[in-house]
């Protein structure tokens, strides 16, 4: 099957189908013959934060090429639907397009949305009625469980807030952020495992839900702090290398000026960039 493949200089979406399909046949590629949906999940999953990763770092030719990847993964999966007579890449191409023909209502249709706010409202009204959900409870189960955790809490706090279930204001979210700490250390005076780590929980979907309030993405903020940090320890671990200091021996007091100073010089880095 592979002679069939025409090997030329320019390719297109046929073409990644095409030779996919050789890949997967007798005589292909072992290593593709083999894959599953389980077994190449994760590569999924892979590929589509090298395109987040791409974007973060503004890089045209990363992206290019993660983007790549990303439709390979798509077109391996439709393929293998394709072989057990389900559907084809094609099928997957024309419910999309068909979805958004049906969710923009206000471009193919005779709705009207002036704005962005109402293009929203218009998506999300078909979306509920073209998914049969009667509620926003059924609304809130359509968000994957295999999302990142952050990410799920944001999303299913947002279609709470879409009928009202909300605080009137910051104010109420971050009163009920000390409220959760409270509980949190009452867990941690009593040892029960169990009701720590749902206390826990508990702190965390109170962070996200004041993110939400002041509008911080919870993902990317989180992604930032953890950058801060690293940069921050990497500087205390040079320092304590150019005065002597063991780490592993010092006090948390040494340690905690090391990181004081760290702080300070990242600060005023932070300071000169911004100016």
């Amino acid at each position: 099957m592979a002679e069939e493949f025409v090997l030329k200089d320019k390719y297109n979406i046929d073409d990644l189908v095409a030779i996919i399909k050789v890949l997967r046949a007798p005589g292909g590629c072992p290593w593709d013959r083999e894959q599953t949906h389980e077994s190449i999940k994760k590569n999924f999953i892979e590929e589509t934060y090298e395109v987040v990763e791409a974007i973060n770092k503004q890089s045209t030719d990363m992206l290019r090429e993660e983007l790549g990847d990303v439709l390979l993964q798509i077109v391996l999966h439709s393929e293998m639907e394709s072989e057990n007579g389900n559907f084809t890449f094609d099928d997957v191409a024309n419910d999309i397009v068909q979805k958004l023909v049906v969710r923009h209502p206000h471009v193919f249709g005779e709705v009207v949305a002036n704005n962005t706010a109402e293009a929203l409202n218009s998506w999300d009204a078909v979306k509920l009625k073209t998914k049969g959900q009667k509620n926003q409870t059924e609304s809130m189960l359509s968000v994957p469980r295999e999302l990142p955790a952050l990410m799920r809490a944001q999303k299913i706090q947002h279609k709470a807030a879409k009928i009202g279930f909300d605080w009137d204001n910051v104010g109420g979210a971050v009163d009920k952020l000390y409220e959760e700490i409270d509980e949190l250390k009452t867990a941690m005076e009593q040892g029960k495992r169990l009701d720590i780590e749902d206390e826990f929980g508990d702190v965390l979907f109170s962070c996200v839900n004041i993110a939400r309030f002041i509008d911080v993405d919870s993902e990317e903020a989180l992604t930032a702090s953890t950058d801060k940090f690293m940069s921050r320890f990497s500087l205390v671990e040079q320092m304590a290398s150019e005065q002597g200091i063991d780490m592993k021996s010092s006090s948390i007091e040494e340690l905690d000026r090391l990181w004081d100073k760290a702080k300070k010089i990242k600060n005023s880095e932070k300071s000169v960039m911004e100016d």
